[in-house]
């Protein structure tokens, strides 16, 4: 008998749409345009609150090539979650769900289903919780020796008033992901901008900002696959500031991840294999890998790092649910370095779910797919 996949994942909603209650079901009504679905929304408490959410076009394509392993059950990550996927009976279910509300809402599909006793693909909801958490991701590291920029937590403007940091520093919001609330006014020269910046930060997110030495270095991020020793980096994603705006600072925030990059006009901002010396990938893979391991990440994981003044690699975060946007001028990172490494779309999410399914069980989709 095929393999039963349960497939969770939130729908991201229509401009037209109001946002959902912690405790309220968000109906799935088709995005109007790539644009009008990126776009800043002045409705919303939260002006980039979807972005992590994902389109159709996402969706479609990553179930249609979990349908080459077996029969895929579509399970939104909504309020009724919990009673479809018990009525779906998985055999394990394969997560991109990221939640929306609450400290740990990246840790509720598989929270749910560890509740349940169902097998799921990727990190566990530790893992999730942890990594969400730039501040606590960025503890967790520094307590292991993998190398981190230095920085505070902020859960007031007053702390960013006492910030004891060297400017230039850089504020984000601490928990979020898909470069929500990071624009070029994260840059901060000065305590006064810091204070205003933290504060806005405060103000629209109501959650802590992190506060972290700016690292002016070279940025790349690694995808990751595997588990254990057979944990792999594919082949590493530079960026090349270069292709921003001019006068725009060397900074990947929303702005440039999802309004002046589209497929409409995109920009050259990666490349991939990022063309570095043997010596500085090296450590990049070392210090990519360590984390991945040390956060107890599992099948995948993306982690983006930045280079110190000295040209030293610094973790800057981990994203245990990696953004996995199938057209290539989307430029998104993951796809882009599964395709390096000769893998086009179906194969990477067929290769993940092996991956997960070995883990799981012991053994093979793909081998069983070819039976």
């Amino acid at each position: 008998m095929a393999v039963r996949i349960g497939f969770a994942f939130n729908l991201k909603p229509s401009q037209t749409q109001s946002p959902p209650g912690p405790d309220a079901s968000a109906a799935a009504e088709p995005t109007v345009g790539k644009a009008a679905a990126r776009a800043l929304r002045a409705d919303l408490p939260q002006p980039d609150l979807y972005a992590e959410w994902d389109e159709p076009e996402t969706i479609d394509a990553v179930e249609k090539a979990l349908s080459a392993l077996g029969k895929v059950i579509r399970l939104e990550a909504d309020a009724d979650f919990p009673r479809r996927v018990v009525a779906a009976r998985p055999d394990f279910v394969f997560n991109i769900a990221e939640g929306l509300y609450g400290v740990n809402r990246e840790a509720h599909v598989p929270a749910i289903c560890e509740f349940l006793g169902i097998p799921y693909h990727a990190s566990d909801p530790l893992t999730l919780s942890l990594s969400l958490h730039k501040g606590r991701t960025k503890e967790i590291l520094a307590y292991h020796g993998v190398p981190t920029a230095p920085f505070i937590v902020a859960n007031s403007r007053a702390d960013a008033r006492n910030v004891t940091l060297p400017f230039p520093l850089f504020a984000k919001p601490a928990l979020e992901g898909s470069s929500k609330g990071i624009t070029t006014r994260s840059l901060c020269a000065n305590r006064a901008k810091l204070v205003s910046v933290v504060g806005d930060l405060l103000d629209v997110y109501q959650e802590p900002v992190l506060i972290e030495t700016y690292l002016p270095g070279q940025e790349f991020t690694v995808a990751i696959v595997g588990n254990g020793r057979e944990a792999r980096c594919l082949p590493i994603v530079g960026m090349k500031f270069d292709e921003l705006p001019l006068n725009a600072p060397p900074i990947y925030g929303y702005e440039a991840k999802w309004l002046w990059d589209t497929p409409e006009r995109p920009l050259e901002l990666f490349e991939c294999p990022a063309r570095i010396d043997k010596e500085l990938a090296r450590e990049v893979r070392s210090v990519a890998l360590s984390s991945y391991r040390v956060l107890g990440c599992r099948d995948w994981a993306r982690v983006d790092i930045r280079c110190d003044a000295s040209g030293r690699p610094m973790v800057v975060e981990v994203n245990p649910l990696p953004g996995i946007l199938p057209n290539p001028k989307d430029n998104s990172c993951f796809p882009k370095a599964a395709r390096a490494a000769g893998m086009n779309y179906d194969t990477l999410i067929q290769t993940v779910a092996d991956i997960a399914w070995r883990r799981i069980s012991g053994k093979s989709l793909l081998a069983k797919a070819a039976a």
